[in-house]
């Protein structure tokens, strides 16, 4: 049974710049669209059913709220896209360095 580097290491180089850039897109794309509909999303969620429907605030405090949460999520997606990026390069680079 073979394991996943020598696997890897079978592969011609150019099958595998192909490989990594293909995953590279596809982490992109989807922290992408975790980036336009998760701070929207929570944004009017978090406005119309958490601060107005459930605290009972005001049209303008439940806008500023609802803002500061959408904001918030904008962090966390950046700071997760930023540790899977940081996992990712570090495994091809060790990938890279056997062969």
């Amino acid at each position: 049974r073979l394991d996943k580097a020598a696997l890897n290491a079978l592969q011609p180089p150019e099958f595998r710049n192909e490989n990594s850039l293909a995953a590279t897109l596809k982490t992109l794309l989807f922290f992408t669209a975790l980036m336009i509909t998760v701070p929207i999303g929570l944004y009017f969620t978090t406005k119309a059913y958490i601060f107005e429907g459930a605290l009972g605030m005001s049209n303008r405090d439940s806008y500023f709220y609802a803002a500061i949460v959408a904001v918030v999520a904008v962090h966390v997606v950046l700071a997760l896209f930023v540790y899977v990026a940081w996992n990712e390069g570090s495994r091809q680079w060790r990938e890279g360095k056997q062969d």
